[in-house]
């Protein structure tokens, strides 16, 4: 069985977050996220969620692609995370390109392109903004 691996905080969760589970879940048999908590969201991210840890898991359990969750709490316990859970292939966003190769001596590492004009980032600038109508064009 090939485990994969990802992380991310999932926050106001939209299309982007839909087709990289999706895409990083064809990459095997079983698909773990590591949720990232509001503590480290805060404390290592600088970050402050919009939807509370236990909200956001609960999404995420939702998911077909998805089999597990799993708190992400520091930035050290991937390496432990993908020995342990005997990972195959730990999966990330392209903009995190090089900054988990170190992984590479323990299994695949696969950076997969974002979904286009769409991220949390711009969905919460478009609410500051008081923009109306929708974000990003549908196709």
């Amino acid at each position: 069985m090939r485990t994969i691996i990802t992380y991310g905080t999932f926050d106001l969760f939209h299309i982007g977050h839909l087709n990289l589970l999706k895409r990083a879940r064809s990459y095997g048999d079983r698909l773990i996220v590591g949720l990232s908590t509001d503590e480290f969201n805060l404390t290592m991210k600088n970050k402050v969620t919009a939807i509370p840890y236990p909200d956001r898991k609960e999404i995420l359990e939702g998911l077909r692609c998805v089999d597990l969750i799993i708190p992400e709490s520091s930035w050290e316990q991937k390496k432990d995370d993908v020995q342990h859970l005997q990972v195959s292939t730990f999966v990330m966003g392209d903009d995190w390109v090089g900054k988990f190769d170190f992984l590479k001596e323990h299994c695949e590492v696969v950076y997969l392109p974002r979904t286009q004009d769409i991220s949390t980032t711009e969905i919460k600038r478009h609410i500051e903004k008081g923009n109306q109508g929708q974000l990003r064009a549908v196709a």
